[in-house]
This record gives structure tokens, C-alpha cells and sequence, in this order.
């Protein structure tokens, strides 16, 4: 089992990618875990927001195989407290065994056919967040959960 954040678009602000860098590194203790970006589409001027999330969705669906278990980090998704998550990720794994892919969006969010394909979808705050930054926030939050599973004194209540 391992888990993946598939991403649309790259990480180009140094300190963000700095911190995912960490975290990433850090969640290799725990669990195999990787980042795969979707470059961002090209020449997409005289495309509507639609459109993008269509041809950023069919990227999206390119790379999802048919036993993943697909979590979108969507606005709308349901909110939990750090320890809430880490008991929702402990279960997953412990039930499932599938893969978990976690998807980041592009600006404009989820195609339809996404949202069809995910198991579920969750909001890492009520705030929005760029869509890069939300990558580096998301791997700490992840980190957090595994050390809470293991019961490390990184969070604190």
C-alpha cells in the first residue's frame, strides 16, 4: 500500500516546495509516498473554466488506476480535526489496503467525471488556500496523522 498526492501543475515558489520537500521526506518513514504533478495545461486562453477542469480531469483520470482509492482535497469536502483525520487515515489503511491517492485540483477545481471517480473528498479548511500551498499544508497535515497513529510527541492536544 502506499499513498500518492497527484497534483495539477508544479510547485514553482521555493519555499513551498522547500516545505513539501520535508514533509515528503519525513512520510517515508512511514508509508511509501509520492507527489506527481500534472503540468499545467498550455494555451488555454480561449478555453472556458469548464473546459480546464474537462481536459485537467481527463490528465487526472489518465493516472488513477481502477483499485485506487481516490480522495479529492476539494473546498467542499468534509473537515476534521487533525486527530479526526488520523483516525479516518488509520482506518482507511487498515481496512482497505488500496493504494490512497490524494488529488489537488487546478484553479478552477474538479471535472464531473472526477468528482464520479473520487470515494470521497475532503477540505482542509473552511479558507482557501492556492493550490500550491495547499500541497505543502496537506504533507504536514498527513505527516501529523502518522505521528499521531504512532503516538510521537510531534502533536499536541
Amino acid at each position: 500500500m502506499k499513498i500518492t498526492l497527484l497534483t495539477v501543475g508544479k510547485t514553482d515558489i521555493k519555499w513551498v516546495k522547500e516545505g513539501l520537500e520535508t514533509y515528503v521526506s519525513r512520510l517515508k518513514h512511514y508509508i511509501p509516498f509520492a507527489v506527481t504533478e500534472i503540468p499545467e495545461l498550455k494555451n488555454v486562453s480561449a478555453l472556458g473554466r469548464e473546459q480546464i477542469k474537462e481536459k485537467e480531469g481527463e490528465l487526472i483520470l489518465r493516472l488513477l488506476k481502477p483499485q485506487d482509492e481516490v480522495l479529492l482535497l476539494d473546498e467542499h469536502g468534509k473537515e476534521y480535526r487533525s486527530v479526526e483525520f488520523a483516525k479516518f487515515l488509520e482506518d482507511r489503511i487498515s481496512r482497505s489496503g488500496k493504494d490512497i491517492v490524494f488529488v489537488i485540483g487546478g484553479a478552477y477545481g474538479f471535472s464531473q467525471a472526477v468528482r464520479s471517480r473520487a470515494d470521497g473528498s475532503l477540505s482542509l479548511s473552511r479558507m482557501t488556500f492556492s493550490h500550491q500551498m495547499v500541497r505543502t499544508v496537506f504533507a504536514e497535515q498527513l505527516y501529523r496523522a502518522f505521528t499521531i497513529i504512532k503516538g510521537e510527541p510531534y502533536h499536541h492536544e
